[in-house]
């Protein structure tokens, strides 16, 4: 494993409990972070990428860093002929993702991408109820993710706050936000998009940069922030019938403290709608409410063919131990991976398009 921030909190207790995956040594380039690690998991580290790959008994590796390093480090990967699982953004633009799969179709490889919500059982029932027809046609879409993670503008400066580094709420946020329309109703037709960054600068941390935070008394080193805060998206989505539905998606990484992710689809027979004000949980909180005919929103129990066998305090885990297995199934019968790459690149064509409509105010189309 790649990459230990989100990687060490959540796939790594996610691989170990995975039937199909057995961890077997992590990747950091900083020796010192590395190391802890290494002291709390028991498993060996290297700081060399390519010592790790050159292991033979390591047959794939997640990609769980900060976006920058990630399509490098799985070009390095898939040449050394491992199979990858992605963290998203999986690149800084859609060519990066193109490439990546150009290279895994030419040498074999299986390539997933952890777009977690897929695998959210109420996501999951909602996409189940859609393809039955439960709403009829739809007719429009609305998803609100606004959270307030950089809402305190004393949040140091880190990546994040780089739209060169991948930064920015759409790559955050709105990777798994046009992923998630695409699954579940069809792909991005055309869009048109505003952005903007509410706090444009912030603190660096001790040891960020060339100054290393503020001696005792004084104010920060404070570094500008380029990467979009708040996103605005109208969407039209394309399904298998021909038909275009209109979506609107509002993202925000400030709105403090934010209504949490809420996706309505209205058809003509009725309505759905998914909903939680968790701001840290992509299971715990969710509820899905749905409305006939003639009648308001009633709220659905889950579908208990579809839950987790087991979850953890820290709700992400389930979902990425689901992705997992399904990915470590795909590369043991050598079928293409879902999502993946493929799903991937319009993804990001969909956030690509959305930074450029916002400078040039057109509306765009993948």
């Amino acid at each position: 494993m790649a990459g230990l921030g989100f990687g060490e909190q959540v796939h790594l207790p996610a691989l170990a409990a995975c039937a199909l995956t057995e961890p077997m040594a992590l990747w950091h380039p900083r020796r010192e972070r590395l190391e802890k690690a290494c002291a709390a998991s028991g498993l060996p580290g290297f700081s060399d990428f390519d010592a790790l790959l050159a292991d033979p008994s390591i047959e794939a590796v997640v990609i769980a860093t900060p976006p920058g390093p990630r399509f490098d480090l799985a070009k390095a990967a898939m040449a050394a002929g491992k199979h990858l699982l992605l963290e998203k953004p999986v690149g800084l633009n859609a060519d990066q993702v193109q490439e990546l799969q150009r290279l895994a179709l030419a040498a074999g490889l299986c390539v997933g991408v952890d777009f977690e919500y897929r695998a959210v059982p109420l996501f999951q029932q909602l996409a189940a109820l859609l393809h039955q027809g439960a709403i009829g046609t739809p007719w429009l879409v609305k998803l609100d993710w606004l959270m307030g993670s950089r809402a305190d503008p004393l949040r140091p400066w880190s990546w994040y706050s780089q739209r060169s580094g991948g930064g920015g709420v759409l790559g955050a946020l709105g990777t798994h936000a046009f992923d998630t329309l695409h699954w579940l109703i069809g792909p991005t037709r055309e869009l048109s998009a505003t952005c903007s960054t509410a706090i444009t600068e912030r603190p660096l941390a001790k040891g960020k940069g060339a100054e290393t935070g503020a001696a005792p008394g004084q104010e920060p080193a404070m570094a500008p922030v380029d990467a979009e805060d708040i996103a605005l998206v109208q969407v039209n989505l394309g399904t298998a019938s021909g038909q275009s539905v209109p979506a609107q998606v509002s993202l925000a990484s400030v709105a403090r403290p934010g209504r949490g992710y809420w996706i309505e689809i209205y058809g003509s027979e009725g309505s759905l709608v998914l909903g939680s004000s968790n701001q840290s949980d992509y299971v715990h909180g969710f509820q899905l409410w749905q409305a006939r005919p003639g009648e308001g929103l009633q709220l659905l129990e889950p579908d208990p063919q579809l839950a987790f066998e087991r979850t953890w305090v820290d709700g992400r885990v389930a979902p990425v131990q689901r992705i997992l297995h399904g990915w470590a199934s795909a590369v043991r019968e050598g079928k293409p991976m879902v999502p993946g790459l493929s799903e991937a690149v319009l993804s990001q064509a969909c956030c690509d398009l959305a930074l450029r409509s916002a400078r040039d105010g057109l509306r765009l189309r993948p």
